[in-house]
């Protein structure tokens, strides 16, 4: 049941304190928590859309938490610890059955924090 999830849900989102106010919220709910650029994409297939940035969702089995800088940034994807490389499922999303421990979350508010300061320097957000 996602209800016993909760707890990891709230803590992972903490992870976006830094920066959700420089983003937009596009869905806050008790099962998903999105954050979004405030201009437009670059890209073409997107234009005049939102850059997707980050997201917390709370599913049947685990937490997910997506990091979209992950997909473009090889540099920081290779500052992701052996610990937190294990949850890794995909380019871009990490998924916890439990609170992840607090290591894991600093690394998770690092990375948060890195990669919005690299959309930052891009003129992505």
């Amino acid at each position: 049941m996602a209800a016993k999830y909760g707890d990891a849900f709230v803590t992972l989102k903490s992870a976006f304190n830094k920066v959700s106010k420089r983003l937009t919220v596009k869905a806050d709910t008790p099962t998903q928590y999105t954050l979004v650029s405030k201009i437009p994409s670059p890209f073409p297939q997107h234009k005049g859309q939102p850059m997707w940035f980050a997201s917390v969702r709370l599913g049947k089995a685990y937490v997910s938490f997506h990091l979209m800088p992950l997909y473009m940034n090889p540099v920081l994807v290779r500052s992701i610890s052996p610990e937190l490389k294990k949850r890794m499922q995909g380019k871009t999303c990490f998924n916890f059955k439990n609170d992840p421990e607090p290591v894991l979350l600093a690394e998770l508010k690092r990375l948060t924090e890195e990669g919005f300061k690299q959309w930052g320097e891009m003129k992505w957000v």
